[in-house]
């Protein structure tokens, strides 16, 4: 069964690691920086290896965002994802493993945890299209 690992972050972690520093978070150093690339691909490169890797993506800033929804029967954009919290979806890891618990033990690796960073483990839903 194939289980999505969603890496969440905020605007501000973007920042810092563009270098910029805020009110919580500093500002990455170029090193820190390529070090978590570094972490991101062997993360990636093990995955890979043990053939659980099916696909791993980062996206860009919310920033560059735009959310669409319905609304008086025509749809609204408005700039960013920003839902009812200061977090936002960062990037994916999709995983093929046995069952949950499989899926889970694989995430507790997944780097933007070092960073005080939180995932999310999800089934993907089978769709007969």
């Amino acid at each position: 069964m194939k289980y999505l690992i969603l890496m969440f972050g905020s605007q501000q972690d973007y920042n810092a690691m563009a270098g910029s520093a805020g009110a919580v978070e500093p500002a990455w150093s170029a090193a820190e920086f390529a070090a978590m690339g570094e972490f991101m691909e062997s993360f990636g490169k093990d995955l890979a290896e043990s053939g659980e890797l099916v696909d791993a993506q980062g996206l860009t800033a919310p920033v560059h965002a735009r959310r669409i929804r319905l609304r008086d029967g025509g749809p609204v954009v408005t700039d960013g994802p920003y839902a009812e919290s200061k977090d936002v979806i960062g990037g994916y890891t999709l995983i093929e493993a046995k069952d949950l618990a499989e899926a889970v033990e694989l995430s507790k690796g997944c780097p933007i945890l070092e960073r005080d960073g939180a995932v999310e483990v999800r089934p993907v839903m089978k769709l007969n299209m």
